[in-house]
């Protein structure tokens, strides 16, 4: 269309009264399909000049952010947003050079709650910046999907922990029960009461009044909100200070332990005390795995905007059945334990905003990944020096600056 254009304007002295009408006709109905398409989008759009004034927008910006009409064209572009917060959030990003991408802002309108995600991209031509781009984009409606799904994830799970629950708490109570008969007949039948003999009934249930204790604390543990802290932290220090607490006991089980940890990794949200306890229960899974020794290796890695942690033993492995179930509440495939070690570790990777996946061969060896998302930074905008300037770039990210667990038991693969 613009090469059109330009040939348009240089044959324009040779063209007459009424090819210069249909030439007009032509660039308003191009203009007008623009707008069409414009208007039609579900997402904002305003789009600002390199003097931050107003160049245009459509009708869903105004629906999603009400706007300032009077003198619109005349104003800066924040000026224009009735909402206070946003207002502030775009001037500062402009008035910066920055580029966002998807900031959340709640917008209160009568009972209705909006939730809205905005960016600020700029608006390059032939290599410079003309000006910005403001999106805005309604995402109430796949943040109440989210949390729907979330509740039903919950539901599901609550409901196999509370099978689990009854199932564990069934053999405890029935044995003590039968002692407590054992105990009454055994008072009755002799006046001279064996004492060894009832102490040893008072042993066993007084055990088994401690497993109904810890299967409780478990089962709580699981199904309790975290009160994770997630903080800015450097991935590889968190996973080498794990691994230095765990390097007596590897080294005891005959395990050779490597560490592959890419060098400049960007900075990820943890929280250090979870994300320490999941690790450690992988690692004690892999210590049980080798019975025999083997080797360890943990490395990190970037890909995209994402951090994987590998945690790779080469142990006895696992079947597919067993594979497919190793994050089910009470799982597992030994005679001791909670059975709960890697669902809380599959809990605090999602409470991480993360992904844990697993694969594995019996007689080959086990692979457990976690993928953290790399939190979005402000990148500064190329500069920018007029039509017949230069740009320079500005796009590196920013990094940051930097009880009760349920601790599987050694031995046991969950």
């Amino acid at each position: 269309m613009r090469k059109f254009i330009e040939r348009a304007i240089r044959k324009l002295p040779k063209l007459d009264d009424e090819q210069i009408r249909s030439l007009i006709r032509d660039l308003a109905r191009e203009n007008e399909q623009i707008e069409v398409v414009l208007d039609s989008m579900n997402d904002g759009v305003v789009v600002s000049d390199v003097e931050n004034k107003l160049i245009l927008f459509n009708k869903a910006a105004e629906r999603l952010v009400p706007l300032s009409t009077s003198d619109m064209y005349e104003r800066f572009v924040w000026g224009l947003i009735e909402d206070p917060e946003i207002s502030a959030f775009l001037r500062q990003t402009l008035e910066q050079e920055d580029s966002v991408t998807d900031r959340e802002f709640t917008l209160e309108a009568g009972s209705i709650t909006r939730i809205l995600s905005c960016s600020i991209t700029p608006l390059v031509r032939n290599g410079h910046i003309q000006g910005n781009i403001f999106r805005i984009v309604d995402i109430s409606e796949k943040r109440g999907r989210e949390a729907r799904l979330r509740r039903a994830e919950s539901l599901a799970s609550l409901t196999t922990l509370a099978a689990g629950v009854a199932h564990e708490i069934k053999n405890p109570l029935g044995s003590i029960g039968i002692h407590v008969q054992l105990l009454e007949k055994a008072l009755k039948s002799a006046e001279n009461v064996e004492q060894e003999r009832i102490k040893g009934y008072l042993d066993v249930v007084n055990e088994e009044i401690d497993r109904l204790n810890r299967i409780v604390v478990d089962f709580l543990f699981a199904v309790r909100p975290m009160d994770v802290k997630l903080e800015d932290r450097d991935p590889n220090v968190v996973v080498h200070e794990l691994l230095d607490f765990v390097r007596y006991e590897l080294e005891h089980n005959n395990i050779v332990l490597k560490e592959e940890l890419e060098e400049d990794l960007p900075w990820v949200q943890l929280d250090e005390k979870y994300f320490k306890q999941a690790l450690m229960n992988i690692v004690k899974n892999a210590i049980s795995a080798m019975p025999d020794g083997g080797t360890l290796t943990v490395s990190t890695r970037q890909r995209g905007d994402e951090v994987q942690l590998l945690i790779a033993d080469t142990g006895i492995g696992m079947s597919d059945e067993v594979m497919a179930k190793i994050f089910e509440p009470y799982f597992t495939t030994k005679d001791f334990g909670s059975g709960i070690g890697l669902t809380l570790v599959y809990k605090v990777v999602k409470e991480h905003m993360g992904e844990i996946s697993v694969s594995s061969q019996e007689g080959r060896g086990t692979t457990f990944t976690i993928t953290l998302p790399i939190p979005q930074r402000e990148r500064k905008l190329f500069g920018w020096t007029g039509e017949g300037g230069t740009g320079k770039g500005g796009t590196g990210e920013e990094k940051g600056v930097g009880e009760e667990t349920g601790e599987i038991e050694s031995g046991e693969r969950e």
